[in-house]
């Protein structure tokens, strides 16, 4: 067994359970915004949290440390599978990202549309665009873990690297469309952090708490210069060096460390935080209106049509092959399971609707966990039928 093979049971183990764990949350989220629990639940989430050295100073309630600091860190962990990947995994081969590749553009495109053509009259309703055309990597292989050897590998690992193009998009979304007025002296700062970095790796140093700690610097410089703080973890992961000349690499050292606290503590905390929606005055006509309900059908309908639409033309053209092992039921069904936007989604919609939460919070949310929901669903049944055919 290679020790590539090894690596990728190893991630798809601990994102299974990380999936359960992430439903366990958002469960126990929606219990205690919708209990006698709630008031506690939302005064834990608004806990003033303030760090001052000198005359810098960051004050925050508790969800956004969460939301801006904790998810900074899961964003430097996926710049760090993204740069092993590209120079040393399936991303580095042609052959083998061709068929992802084009299934996460269509998978991004196409949800994206539905919500717009849904919300087009309504401004700021439009900036929740990019919603639906995020994954969950951690609730998707969930769901492949449940049925275990009845899905082919290949298909287990084409999800992988269509979930990681995907991080990839949403981290460019975030970078283009989800930036506040700049403060260009912030953004020096940041600047300057980054030379140094460079100057880092250029000079051969493996020392990780020395890019951490520089890191850090980034991440607050970025915080206050109005780009999203989240993609200082990215920029950081792609100085850490990968090839040394002997030893573990500092970048797969960091990976494997660091995988299971995000698992397992930072998304599931994030769900926690971000999926408790209060369900009081909530009606059918609420779930019908245009930002839950474009939200919701791009996870599902977007998804659906946008990776099983993107791969039935590429191998239909000749540009790919269908993973070894797999039918297009089995596509379809990677497909559905493409819509569990959850984390992500969540994510992108704290973003879009920062300065509209009264307006547009809870209706983004129940989106989000309604088209999630669904295309889990969907997708696990779909797969199992595709499973019994074989």
């Amino acid at each position: 067994m290679t020790a590539i093979t090894t690596a990728i049971r190893e991630f798809l183990r601990l994102e299974a359970a990380g999936g359960a764990l992430l439903f366990v949350a958002a469960v126990l989220a929606m219990l205690c915004a919708n209990s006698p629990l709630a008031p506690l639940y939302d005064g834990f989430l608004d806990t003033p949290v303030e760090v001052r050295v000198g005359a810098f100073q960051i004050a925050k309630p508790l969800l956004l440390w969460i939301n801006d600091g904790l998810m900074a860190v899961f964003f430097f962990l996926v710049g760090l599978e993204i740069k092993r990947e590209v120079l040393e995994g399936e991303l580095s081969r042609p052959s083998q990202i061709a068929l992802p590749a084009l299934a996460a553009a269509g998978g991004m495109l196409v949800p994206g549309l539905i919500y717009a053509a849904l919300n087009r009259g309504d401004a700021v309703a439009l900036q929740g665009w990019a919603i639906p055309t995020a994954t969950d990597i951690a609730f998707a292989v969930g769901v492949l873990a449940l049925l275990g050897s009845r899905v082919p590998a290949a298909l287990k690992l084409f999800v992988l690297t269509l979930a990681i193009l995907d991080d990839l998009g949403a981290i460019l979304m975030i970078a283009l469309f989800y930036t506040e007025k700049l403060a260009l002296e912030a953004l020096a700062t940041a600047a300057a952090a980054a030379a140094v970095l460079a100057l880092f790796n250029r000079r051969g140093l493996t020392a990780a708490p020395a890019y951490l700690l520089v890191g850090l610097v980034m991440w607050a410089a970025v915080l206050k210069s109005g780009v999203h703080a989240t993609l200082a973890g990215v920029a950081l992961a792609m100085f850490i060096p990968l090839r040394v000349a002997g030893g573990e690499p500092p970048l797969k050292r960091l990976e494997r460390e660091l995988h299971p606290s995000v698992v397992f503590a930072i998304l599931p905390l994030f769900a926690f935080a971000n999926a408790g929606v209060p369900l009081a005055g909530i009606t059918p006509a609420t779930l019908a209106g245009a930002v839950p309900a474009g939200i919701a059908l791009g996870l599902v309908a977007g998804k659906l049509a946008g990776v099983f639409g993107a791969s039935w033309l590429a191998v239909r053209l000749g540009f790919a092959r269908l993973p070894e092992g797999a039918g297009w039921a089995h596509m379809l069904g990677a497909a559905l399971l493409c819509g569990v936007g959850f984390t992500m989604s969540l994510f992108i919609a704290s973003l879009a609707f920062e300065g509209e939460a009264d307006r547009f919070g809870i209706e983004s949310r129940l989106g989000v966990l309604a088209g999630s929901i669904i295309a889990g669903i969907a997708g696990y049944l779909v797969l199992r039928f595709a499973a019994g055919r074989r």
